[in-house]
């Protein structure tokens, strides 16, 4: 099993929510979130002054899958949410040694499939 976590812009979840339902995932977790990558913020203009907007706003997606459908799910994050700019976010993948399903106590992969 692994683990899927996708820090994408918040503008572009519907269309991987969407992307991800048609290709039948597991599941997924969202969140908003701030931070920042090598950018390091914005600088805006307000009433003709600059101020620095240090965290932009983020939605993170995580999903744990069975090993055999992470590269679909990948796929389908990468074509749903890139724009091609800059702060398009990062999608990490870690391994998962063990799921238990709470209400039966069931464990391994059939928790998540």
């Amino acid at each position: 099993m692994k683990k899927i976590e996708a820090i994408i812009r918040r503008e572009k979840l519907t269309e991987v929510k969407d992307a991800l339902d048609a290709i039948h995932c597991p599941g997924m977790m969202v969140t908003d979130i701030e931070g920042h990558g090598k950018q390091k913020g914005l600088t805006e203009q307000f009433r003709g002054r600059p101020f620095k907007i240090d965290f932009l706003p983020k939605t993170k997606i995580e999903i744990i899958a069975p090993d055999g459908e992470v590269k679909g799910l990948v796929d389908a994050i990468l074509k749903a949410a890139a724009t091609g700019q800059v702060g398009d976010g990062k999608i990490f993948i870690s391994p998962i040694e063990e799921a238990i399903r709470i209400r039966t106590a069931e464990r391994g992969e059939k928790v998540v499939a």
